[in-house]
């Protein structure tokens, strides 16, 4: 029989998903959540929840349905609930937000529901999983090579005091058979193959700290739909002005740079990552560029070759995501289209403000490779 605890506790965090929900929206464009984000949960500020109640009156002040009054009236103290002008008070306020905690699988499979999101298919063999030995637990028998010295020594050591065979003066431990210990092992399941993805954002002068955090909001949407299709999942940095080269997370989305703009820097280092530590048949690999489309000269061809060479084959899905910027041209969106019009593995997205990101996420995980 369930209590009626439980059914109130499962009761209250239906209200409190159905209440995210309905403001998921707003939080993926506008990264609330970011900021509160723990190894496997968020926090999110969320309405405070009225709940229906009881109010009593004061001792003294009649009985039920006796005093002044129409039919209609409000119920309460004078001035109750009034939202008029008045002089300070005492009584806290009610625009209060409740935080509460939701696994990140949870948070994610509500982004895949929002959006549409069809499931990955994995390439390769990432779905295949291999059992791994680990040694984590203690037996009484197994061969003497995996011993456990110090438990098997602790058990002699007791079984001697407590029989009163332990002499202090000449300390003697001799092991019997029932006091070794071994030490034994347990199949954990691996997947042999899990999912890199790759960061490249552009950190040229051109590129403003609201763009940046744009990419950052938008990011963390990205690993959260990714880690949910995978047992695991490695991601990697790479920023670039007219150089680029690879950095941990935050220096991606907090480094300050000028200076002018060459995009294939960074498919140069991004390819030279790929080869190096992520061979394309054992690994699912997903590219995400952000910049502001600005490109130095000549640039664009040098580019293109390494995308047509390199990332493009062994990636499952390019994404370019191009935030609008004051400063910069904007031109490579349109080049990237006019070369690789009939590529699927290419997706493009313009991401004008905060608001773009909701359409930018959908666009570039809506076709599930």
């Amino acid at each position: 029989m369930i209590l009626d605890i439980e059914r109130d506790q499962r009761r209250f965090k239906q209200i409190v998903r159905g209440k995210i929900r309905e403001n998921l929206r707003k939080y993926i464009t506008h990264g609330e959540m970011i900021g509160r984000r723990g190894k496997e949960t968020v926090s999110i500020p969320i309405p405070q929840l009225d709940i229906p109640r009881f109010r009593f009156g004061d001792n003294g002040s009649g009985g039920v349905g006796q005093g002044d009054g129409e039919v209609g009236d409000p119920v309460g103290k004078p001035g109750e609930g009034s939202s008029g002008a008045g002089g300070a008070g005492s009584e806290p306020g009610s625009g209060h937000f409740l935080e509460v905690e939701v696994d990140l699988d949870e948070l994610a499979e509500m982004l895949g529901e929002e959006l549409e999101l069809p499931r990955i298919e994995p390439k390769g063999t990432a779905s295949i999983m291999s059992d791994k030995a680990k040694y984590n637990s203690i037996r009484q028998t197994g061969p003497e090579s995996l011993r456990h010295f110090k438990r098997t020594y602790l058990n002699a050591l007791r079984r001697q005091i407590s029989t009163g065979n332990y002499q202090p003066d000449n300390p003697c431990i001799v092991p019997i058979k029932s006091d070794k210990q071994y030490r034994s092992w347990n199949d954990v399941p691996r997947p042999e193959v899990n999912a890199v993805v790759i960061y490249m954002m552009d950190v040229s002068g051109s590129m403003t700290d609201e763009q940046k955090q744009i990419v950052r909001t938008e990011a963390f949407w990205i690993d959260a739909w990714l880690g949910k299709q995978y047992k695991g999942i490695e991601k990697r940095y790479i920023i670039h002005d007219a150089a680029a080269k690879e950095v941990d997370e935050n220096t991606f989305y907090h480094t300050r740079e000028s200076g002018g703009t060459r995009i294939s820097s960074a498919y140069q280092v991004c390819a030279e990552l790929i080869e190096k530590s992520f061979p394309v048949s054992d690994w699912n690999i997903y590219c995400f560029q952000f910049s502001d489309g600005d490109n130095w000269g000549d640039d664009n061809q040098k580019a293109f070759e390494l995308l047509s060479d390199k990332l493009l084959p062994a990636a499952n899905v390019f994404c370019y995501g191009q935030v609008e910027s004051p400063y910069g041209s904007g031109d490579f969106i349109d080049a990237l289209r006019k070369q690789y019009s009939d590529n699927e593995k290419l997706v493009l997205s313009e991401i004008e403000d905060r608001e773009g990101i909701y359409e930018s996420i959908k666009t570039f995980l809506g076709k599930g490779q």
